[in-house]
């Protein structure tokens, strides 16, 4: 598996361009984050293979992405909540963690804990640079008591025994890659993401070999895509991903305009257009026999800047897509519809260019 050095990636991959452009866009932030506050954390409900469980997701404040730090994803503004360093001290990281229990503590309905646990960095949990190996073995620890975790990471950093810590105290463990897209050369032009396909892979193998699981996250609709382009490839990469050995859940994310990213300079320069609410449902209704479980949570839906249809049945058809994803039943969508529906339709016949979307 290749050795992840943002230099190595962008250099004659034609990667540097798009990375210098990033460099520029995310040197206009200028706010500062507490290295012992978490960037999130709530408690929801998550379908996992052993059914529909409570979950606590925690968003642990880490010093950023790698891979971000040298120019990184077009979407994505996380690395902008970072910790400036690029270091977090193990003490403060468990801080982080404590601060998240307290919060479950207070907040959880029934008042006990979570079986499940899903842990992000907005990075990688497995890149040591951002969790350090005696972090991560303390929230192996912490977290022993649990039934499930889930925990971020890009293919590079998917290493049997760093699962192992996990996996041999009993958890079941999964592993959640940011793929976006089965297609590399969306992955590699669109997204800015260095890494191939048969590198996710191959981190699927790696996360077997440790009795581990994998959860693919797509990314619909990334920038230089029409609608039709971003519904097409989405459907593909899905059936892709879920014949892919050991990847069990395909999480498909709407993009939404974050800041300090590309696609927020295309979106205030009228070049983007976050997807449509029934994208997300078509894309839902056409993978629905695949064998694996296939979720979406739009984030951001109904506003400008994120996921939405008309404005009038946005929530409607968000209800459905949460029904969806706890049922795995297409006929939730069966109930919803809305006159902007036909937009939506002429939008994906007749819409060409990526640079100037049909409706807003």
């Amino acid at each position: 598996m290749s050795k992840p050095d943002p230099g190595v990636y962008e250099q004659g991959r034609g990667m540097d361009a798009h990375n210098a452009v990033m460099r520029e866009i995310r040197a206009r932030n200028d706010r500062t984050y507490d290295p012992r506050e978490p960037t999130r954390v709530w408690l929801d409900e998550d379908n996992t293979p052993e059914g529909v469980v409570r979950s606590l997701t925690i968003i642990l404040n880490t010093g950023g992405c790698r891979w971000a730090r040298a120019g990184g994803c077009t979407m994505c503004g996380y690395v902008a909540e970072s910790v400036e360093g690029g270091t977090v001290a193990h003490e403060d990281l468990m801080a982080q963690v404590e601060a998240c229990l307290d919060h479950e503590r207070e907040n959880a309905e029934p008042h006990e804990p979570a079986p499940l646990v899903k842990i992000y960095t907005s990075g990688s949990f497995l890149d040591e640079r951002e969790v350090p190996a005696e972090t991560r073995r303390a929230i192996a620890e912490t977290f022993a008591g649990r039934d499930r975790m889930v925990v971020e990471s890009l293919p590079d950093f998917v290493d049997a025994a760093k699962l192992r810590e996990f996996t041999d105290r009993g958890l079941e463990t999964d592993v959640a890659v940011g793929l976006e897209t089965a297609t590399d050369r969306v992955r590699h032009d669109c997204v800015n993401k260095y890494f191939d396909f048969a590198d996710f892979e191959d981190a699927c193998e790696e996360a077997r070999s440790a009795g581990a699981g994998v959860k693919a996250y797509l990314l619909l609709k990334p920038a230089f895509l029409s609608e039709s382009e971003a519904v097409e490839d989405m459907v593909s990469s899905v059936r892709r991903c879920a014949a892919v050995e050991g990847c069990h859940t395909v999480s498909m994310n709407p993009t939404n305009v974050q800041r300090h990213t590309m696609v927020e300079d295309l979106y205030h320069a009228g070049g983007y257009r976050p997807p449509w609410l029934w994208s997300v449902r078509a894309v839902l209704e056409a993978t629905a026999d695949v064998d694996a479980i296939v979720v979406s949570d739009p984030v951001g839906h109904g506003s400008d800047r994120g996921p939405h249809n008309c404005g009038e049945c946005d929530d409607h058809v968000q209800t459905a897509i949460k029904d969806f994803d706890l049922r795995q039943d297409p006929s939730v969508f069966s109930e919803v519809t809305c006159d902007c529906e036909a937009t939506w339709e002429a939008v994906m016949e007749r819409e060409r260019s990526y640079g100037m979307p049909l409706a807003r």
